[in-house]
C-alpha cells in the first residue's frame, strides 16, 4: 500500500494539471503573483505590528520611568493615575507588598510573575476581568524606604485591531488582484494564441490536393508571425515537391508508353509477317527497345532508392582515383578517346557503387555530346573557408557544343533533354544527369556545369576524407 502511494499521488497530480497552454499560463501567473503577495503581505503585517508594539512599549516605559522618579523622590501616592493606552500600574516592595497601584488594581494582591523554560516571564492578569493582549514593562527603582519593583501593563488592543484590519484589507486586495491577474492573463493568452489556433485549423483542413492553400499570417512581427511564415514556406515546398512528383509520374508514364507501344507494334508485325528475314529484323528491334525499357526501369528504381536514402551519408572509404581507372577500363573502347589526369590516390567517404554510377552517367553524357575527345580530371582542394573542409573535385570535360546559361539547371531536371538530344536513338532517357546530381547530394557534395569560357565541364565536388601519395 505504501509503495503505491507515490504513484497514486503522481497520477492525481497529472490529472489535476491543466492541459492547455492557456490554462497553464494563467495558473502559473496566478501562483507567481500569489507567492509575491503572500510574502509582501506577511512582511507588511509583521513590520506594522513591530512598529505599533514598539510604540506601546515606549509609552509603558515612559509611564514606568515617571513612577520610578516619584518613588525616588518619596512622593509616591497609593493610587496612581493611568495614561492613555496603559492598563494598570502596580508598585511592589522587596517583601512583595503592594505599595501603590492604579485604581483598577486597588486592594488586589501583587501580580505574580511565572517563569518559563525559555527565560521569559508572564503575569497572571486575569484579575483585571478583561482578557486581551498586553505588554508588561517591569522597572526597579530605589526609594527612601528601600527598593521597589514597578509593573506597568500596556494594552495591545490598538495593535491587534490594526493588524486584523490590515490583514483583512490585504487579503481582500490580494484576492481582487489575483482575480484581475487571472482574467487578464486568460484573455491576453487567448488573444495571443488565437492566430495559432487559426494556423492549426487551416493546416488541419489542407489535404494532399489543397497544397496551394496557405495559413493566415498575423500582421505583428513576433514569433507567431514567423511561425506562420515558416509554415507557408513549408507548404510552398510541399506544393513544389508534389508538382515535381506529379510531373515525374507523367513524364515516366510518357517515356514508358512510347517504347511499349513501339515494342508491341514490332511484335505484332513480326508475328503476322511471313518473311523470316523481316521477322528477324523486327524481333531484333524489339529486343533493342526492351533493353531501353530495362535501362529506364533500372534508372527509375535507382531514383526511388536515392529519394528513400534522404540525407543518410554513406561512409565507406572510396579511392576516387582507383574508381576512375576501374570504370574506364570496364568501358572498353569509347567513341571518343578519354584523357585522364589523376593523383596517386584520393579517398572520400561514400558508396562505391553509387559513385561509380555517377561517373558512368557523366561519361555517357560526355561521350554523347563530344566532338573529338573527353577529359577526366581529379584534384584535391583545401578548405575553402570557415566550416568548410577539403574537397575532391572531379571534372568531366567534353569538347561538344556549349550549354546555354538558361539550360545549365534544366538539364538536371528529370526527363529533361535539350532539343539536340531528343532522339531516342541517342540512348538518353533524361535521367542520367539528375541521378548523378542526386548521388552527389547524398554524399554531401554538389554537381553542376562550370560557368566560363572553354569546353563544357561537369564539376563534381565531394567532401575529402584523406589523401595519400598525391
Amino acid at each position: 500500500m505504501a509503495d503505491r502511494l507515490p504513484a497514486r499521488l503522481a497520477a492525481l497530480a497529472d490529472r489535476l494539471t491543466p492541459r492547455s497552454v492557456r490554462a497553464r499560463t494563467t495558473l502559473a501567473a496566478c501562483l507567481s503573483v500569489a507567492l509575491v503577495l503572500a510574502v509582501a503581505s506577511g512582511t507588511v503585517v509583521l513590520l506594522l505590528r513591530a512598529n505599533l508594539a514598539r510604540t506601546v512599549e515606549d509609552g509603558a516605559r515612559e509611564q514606568a520611568q515617571a513612577v520610578a522618579r516619584q518613588a525616588a523622590d518619596g512622593h509616591l501616592d497609593s493610587q496612581l493615575p493611568l495614561d492613555h493606552g496603559t492598563d494598570f500600574i502596580q508598585v511592589v516592595d522587596a517583601a512583595g507588598r503592594v505599595v501603590a497601584a492604579s485604581q483598577n488594581l486597588a486592594g488586589r494582591p501583587a501580580v505574580a510573575p511565572t517563569g518559563r523554560p525559555d527565560g521569559h516571564r508572564t503575569f497572571n492578569l486575569g484579575a483585571l476581568g478583561d482578557q486581551h493582549h498586553q505588554r508588561v514593562t517591569t522597572l526597579t527603582a530605589g526609594t527612601p524606604n528601600g527598593p521597589v519593583t514597578i509593573h506597568v501593563g500596556a494594552s495591545l488592543r490598538t495593535v491587534d485591531a490594526a493588524e486584523d484590519l490590515t490583514t483583512a484589507a490585504l487579503a481582500v486586495l490580494s484576492i481582487v488582484l489575483l482575480l484581475t491577474v487571472g482574467a487578464l492573463t486568460w484573455r491576453a493568452t487567448g488573444r495571443a494564441l488565437r492566430p495559432v489556433e487559426a494556423i492549426r485549423a487551416e493546416v488541419a483542413a489542407i489535404g494532399d490536393r489543397d497544397l496551394d492553400r496557405r495559413v493566415p499570417e498575423p500582421r505583428s512581427d513576433d514569433e507567431i508571425a514567423r511561425l506562420a511564415g515558416t509554415m507557408n514556406a513549408m507548404l510552398g515546398r510541399l506544393e513544389a515537391a508534389g508538382a515535381r512528383q506529379r510531373r515525374f509520374i507523367a513524364d515516366a508514364s510518357h517515356e514508358l508508353r512510347s517504347p511499349l507501344t513501339v515494342l508491341r507494334t514490332q511484335l505484332e508485325v513480326a508475328l503476322a509477317h511471313p518473311d523470316p528475314e523481316v521477322r528477324a529484323d523486327l524481333v531484333a528491334g524489339a529486343l533493342e527497345d526492351t533493353g531501353r525499357l530495362q535501362a529506364l526501369a533500372a534508372d527509375l528504381l535507382l531514383l526511388a532508392r536515392l529519394d528513400a536514402a534522404g540525407h543518410d551519408w554513406p561512409g565507406e572509404p572510396v579511392d576516387l582515383a582507383e574508381l576512375v581507372r576501374t570504370t574506364l577500363a570496364a568501358r572498353g573502347t569509347e567513341p571518343h578517346p578519354v584523357t585522364v589526369e589523376l593523383p596517386g590516390a584520393l579517398v572520400v567517404p561514400g558508396n562505391p557503387l553509387w559513385l561509380g554510377r555517377l561517373l558512368t552517367n557523366l561519361l555517357d553524357n560526355a561521350q554523347r555530346h563530344a566532338r573529338s575527345g573527353v577529359t577526366v580530371r581529379l584534384t584535391g582542394e583545401p578548405a575553402a573557408g570557415r566550416g568548410a573542409g577539403p574537397a575532391a573535385v572531379l571534372d568531366v570535360v567534353n569538347d561538344g557544343p556549349r550549354i546555354d546559361g538558361a539550360d545549365r539547371e534544366k538539364i538536371f531536371e528529370r526527363f529533361a533533354r535539350l532539343d539536340d538530344a531528343r532522339s531516342r536513338d541517342d540512348g538518353g532517357t533524361g535521367l542520367g544527369l539528375p541521378i548523378a546530381r542526386d548521388i552527389a547530394a547524398i554524399h554531401g557534395g554538389t554537381l553542376g556545369v562550370v560557368d566560363g569560357p572553354g569546353p563544357t565541364t561537369f564539376r563534381t565536388v565531394l567532401p575529402w576524407a584523406d589523401r595519400r601519395g598525391a
